[in-house]
């Protein structure tokens, strides 16, 4: 085994689904939907199969697609991009971020991260030689209403060796939407210190009371932002592994470089489809029914978290919610997570596998509610039942 990966554990999203499979337990823990994709994303995908599109796409991408995402950036964030040379097609926002990492970062630089960080940052960081440098973001039940960062804190972060900082809002696995000055801020450090912005925005779609900013579209910024998004948490398809980065001709071309010799190339009928999706969207309100359909489940996950004795905030985008779980009694959120999957039959993530040092995280879990209803309203029956006999006398929960 190379010592690049030599202290690579297992993922913690397939652990815990792992083991909530093992113990029938319901899995709010891995950020996949239970609900079927939208028909007509469905039907396109057959569609593109039976026209035959069905060898390898170009690296870099169908045009086809290329040109939908370029202009879907140009109408929503007025974000404009050539297709041609400035959109880069991925196998996931995963290895687009993996491969814009490789082909930016040398042996020596530093990389910033927020952490809780999403899991895959750091070892992308560690396997192109680079050195990950954290900014910790403070969470709710620290005195605020909602996760902030130190930005003394993150000045300090920034030095002579800095390369990249990578930015992911809306957050996982917090919900949090960065405001815009907390991107002027990281605009203005990325601008004085020449470093670049690695920008993972693949919850965009699932903002609520916030607006999500691009931090591409602030000034300065376009020239030295990597943008990463993908399809899979828009259009509820996450097994067909279809990203994509945004940046300038220059940058592209070293994301692509590294890009050719991961994949190569992405699946060529799920990028037709995605081509189709993306055009027909808009025309159909889409995006706006999405956003409700997330919104009652947020509302009900909260509910239900409340319920059952832990203090939740409404996340402000993705479809995760962290709640404090410290009522229950637990002295870590690994414990609680293995009790809550193995003996109440519902699994979360602890968000200490987010941290470099899990002893420094909040006592915390993550609730995923891109859930059926009847799902949510299940959890929320067992979590009930636990409840009602572990405050029985003698049981320990009080």
């Amino acid at each position: 085994m190379a010592s690049r990966v030599r202290g690579f554990g297992t993922s913690i999203f397939s652990e815990m689904s792992a083991l909530a499979l093992e113990h029938g337990a319901i899995n709010l823990s891995q950020g996949f939907p239970d609900f079927a994709a939208p028909e007509f994303v469905k039907q396109a995908a057959i569609d593109a199969i039976h026209a035959d599109f069905n060898q390898y796409a170009p690296a870099p991408g169908l045009q086809e697609f290329r040109r939908a995402i370029a202009a879907t950036y140009a109408r929503d964030y007025g974000l404009e991009a050539d297709p041609l040379t400035e959109v880069t097609v991925a196998s996931g926002a995963t290895e687009a971020i993996f491969s814009a990492i490789m082909a930016l970062v040398d042996p020596g630089d530093e990389v910033i991260v927020f952490e809780p960080t999403y899991d895959a940052y750091v070892p992308d960081i560690i396997m192109a030689g680079g050195s990950p440098r954290f900014v910790t973001l403070c969470p709710p039940m620290s005195g605020t209403d909602r996760w902030t960062f130190n930005k003394d804190d993150l000045r300090a972060a920034f030095t002579d060796r800095t390369r990249a900082i990578v930015i992911n809002t809306p957050h996982n696995p917090t919900g949090k939407v960065f405001t815009g000055g907390e991107l002027g801020l990281i605009a203005e450090l990325c601008c004085e210190h020449d470093a670049i912005a690695i920008t993972d925005e693949v919850y965009d779609r699932l903002v609520f009371e916030r607006h999500h900013i691009p931090i591409a579209t602030l000034p300065g910024m376009w020239e030295r932002t990597v943008t990463i998004n993908s399809t899979g948490k828009t259009f509820s398809t996450t097994g067909w592994k279809i990203g994509y980065a945004l940046a300038a001709a220059p940058l592209s071309e070293a994301v692509r470089r590294a890009h050719q010799w991961v994949t190569f190339a992405t699946a060529t009928p799920f990028q037709q489809a995605m081509a189709e999706a993306l055009e027909k969207a808009p025309q159909i309100g889409y995006y706006e029914a999405l956003r409700e359909f997330y919104a009652e489940r947020r509302s009900l996950l909260i509910e239900i978290l409340r319920s059952a004795g832990m203090s939740a905030i409404a996340p402000e985008g993705t479809y995760f919610a962290m709640a404090d779980v410290r009522p229950w009694g637990f002295a870590d959120d690994v414990s609680f997570c293995r009790h809550l999957t193995v003996e109440v039959g519902v699994a979360a993530i602890p968000p200490s596998a987010f941290y470099v040092e899990p002893n420094i995280a909040p006592l915390m879990a993550r609730f995923c509610f891109a859930k059926q209803l009847s799902t949510l309203h299940a959890a929320a029956e067992r979590l009930r039942r636990y409840r009602r006999i572990s405050t029985l006398p003698g049981c320990g929960l009080d």
